[in-house]
């Protein structure tokens, strides 16, 4: 019985001008994929169909995906193959291949090759928001009217002129929300722009996991103490709101 193509397994290659090898760092963690090195190309391989059509591959420049069959590179959708497939190459997991290490003298980069801003960009990935940052002076009347058993479960701190409250379910007041990545909150509905940069931050900023690493759209962040944070009651919030009035 002749195969039937859509039953077969599709491996994927790919390539990359060494040139622009600072950009793998936003698939990094795809720890399946394997990288090689020939002259001034990067080599690539093992993505799964998934990894093939994800965002982070159709942002890459000069990213050419192939599909291997019976030895030859073909390009999406072409009926005749690009080229041969390499052999002879020096295959290593990507995460293995591309060290990224932290300057000693600038915390806010972190190095493949060459040094690149901390950044977050939107995320496709709907994640469970945890934390709610919202002005005291907006929701001091709403509070009053909450259950006891709806604050209780809340941890807060008082953050200038707003409240940020931790814990789920989350207090429906109006504010800004985020969601927890390892030791950071983030502003829900974005990443960091590399995902793996989130452990080696956490490394650098905050060893001991004993505070919250609060990031802006912008790349800034905020460490809070979690030990300065505290359970969240009626008595508690109507005591720092007499304060902030004679502040």
């Amino acid at each position: 019985m002749a195969e039937n193509p859509s039953d077969r397994i599709k491996e994927f290659w790919a390539e990359l001008p060494r040139a622009d090898e600072d950009f793998l760092g936003a698939i990094r963690d795809w720890k399946n994929v394997q990288i090689a090195i020939d002259d001034g190309v990067i080599w690539l391989k093992n993505f799964t169909e998934e990894q093939s059509v994800s965002a982070e591959i159709q942002q890459l420049p000069n990213f050419l995906l192939y599909e291997l069959r019976d030895g030859l590179l073909f390009q999406k959708n072409a009926l005749v193959p690009s080229k041969k497939v390499r052999t002879a190459l020096l295959w290593t997991p990507i995460d293995k291949a591309l060290k990224l290490t932290f300057p000693v003298s600038n915390n806010n980069f972190f190095r493949i090759d060459e040094k690149v801003r901390i950044q977050l960009k939107p995320s496709e990935d709907e994640q469970p928001a945890t934390a709610l940052l919202s002005s005291i002076s907006e929701i001091k009347d709403q509070i009053i009217e909450l259950p006891k058993f709806k604050l209780e479960k809340i941890d807060w701190i008082v953050i200038d002129n707003n409240a940020l409250f931790l814990g789920t379910p989350l207090l429906s007041f109006p504010g800004k929300t985020y969601w927890l990545k390892d030791a950071h909150l983030l502003p829900t509905g974005f990443d960091f722009e590399f995902k793996n940069v989130s452990i080696l931050l956490q490394k650098t900023h905050n060893q001991e996991l004993d505070k919250w690493l609060i990031w802006n759209e912008d790349g800034s962040f905020l460490s809070i103490n979690k030990d300065n944070f505290r359970k969240l009651s009626l008595s508690s919030f109507r005591l720092t709101e007499k304060s902030q009035e004679w502040m």
